[in-house]
C-alpha cells in the first residue's frame, strides 16, 4: 500500500510531468521510466530506504501504474528498488555488508572480464580506453559544483565498462554494469563532500596503460586495488556516518 503523505518523489517533480515518456518502438516507456529512477536512485536524488509512492510517481511522470510497475520490476532485478506485499516499493537501503559484497563480487567479476578484454580485444578497443580515460582525466571534480560531479561520475562509468568490453561475454558485461550501478550509489554519497582522497587519475591512466600494453598481471592487479581502496574508502564513511 502506498502512504498518500510519502513525499519521496517530490525532487523528481523538476524534471516536469510526462519528462518526454514515449514509446519509440526501441524504448519502451518503462525502460525509459526505469532509466530515469535508476539515475535518481544512484545519484542520491531518492534516498536509500525511501517508500516509492505510485500514485505520486504516476502524476509526476504522466504514466499509468502499467509502465511504471514494468519500470520497478526492472530496478528490483538490478537490486535498486525492493518489494513487500501490504508495504509496496522501496529505494534499496544501503549497508556496509552491501557494500563490501559489491566490492569483492567488482573485484572477482570485472578483474576477469579486464583479463579476458586484454586476450581478445582488438586495436579498437586499445584506441576506446585511451579516448575514454583522456576524457575522464580532463574532465573536472569539484565537490562545491554538483554538475562537475555528476558529468565526471558519467565518463568514470564510460571508463570503466570500455576496459572490460572487448571480453566477448554479454553476461559478464551485464553483471559488472549492475555491480556498477550499485557501487556508483555508495560513491555519489561520498562525493557530494569530497572530491577525492587520492590520485584517481593515476591509478585510471596506469590500468588503462596496463590493458593496452596487454601486461595482463599488471593491469589486473591495478584495477583490482583501485576497486579494493574504493570500497575501503566508502565502507570507512559510511563507519563514520554510522551506518551498518
Amino acid at each position: 500500500m502506498d502512504s498518500a503523505d510519502d513525499s519521496s518523489l517530490g525532487p523528481l517533480t523538476g524534471d516536469g510531468p510526462s519528462a518526454g515518456f514515449l514509446d519509440d518502438g526501441k524504448n519502451t516507456i518503462g525502460s525509459q521510466l526505469a532509466s530515469r529512477l535508476r539515475e535518481a536512485i544512484i545519484s542520491g536524488e531518492l534516498e536509500a530506504g525511501s517508500k516509492i509512492n505510485l500514485d505520486k510517481a504516476r502524476k509526476t511522470f504522466n504514466v499509468s501504474l502499467s509502465p511504471l510497475r514494468e519500470g520497478l520490476a526492472r530496478l528490483i532485478s538490478d537490486g535498486l528498488v525492493e518489494f513487500q506485499d501490504n508495504r509496496g516499493y522501496r529505494v534499496a537501503p544501503i549497508s556496509l555488508a552491501n557494500l563490501e559484497e559489491v566490492t569483492s563480487l567488482r573485484e572477482e567479476l570485472e578483474v576477469f572480464a579486464l583479463r579476458e578484454s586484454m586476450r581478445l580485444g582488438d586495436v579498437e578497443w586499445e584506441g576506446n580506453i585511451m579516448r575514454a580515460l583522456h576524457r575522464l582525466n580532463r574532465t573536472e571534480r569539484d565537490a562545491a559544483r554538483p554538475e562537475t560531479l555528476e558529468h565526471w561520475e558519467a565518463l568514470h562509468r564510460e571508463f570503466h565498462l570500455t576496459l572490460i568490453s572487448g571480453c566477448g561475454k554479454p553476461l559478464l558485461l551485464h553483471f559488472c554494469s549492475l555491480l556498477l550501478n550499485l557501487n556508483d550509489r555508495y560513491r555519489r554519497v561520498f562525493l557530494i563532500r569530497t572530491s577525492g582522497d587520492r590520485n584517481v587519475g593515476q591509478e585510471h591512466s596506469e590500468i588503462a596503460q596496463g590493458a593496452v600494453a596487454r601486461d595482463v598481471d599488471y593491469a589486473c592487479e591495478k584495477l583490482r586495488q583501485h576497486i579494493h581502496r574504493t570500497g575501503t574508502n566508502l565502507r570507512n564513511h559510511l563507519a563514520t556516518k554510522g551506518i551498518a
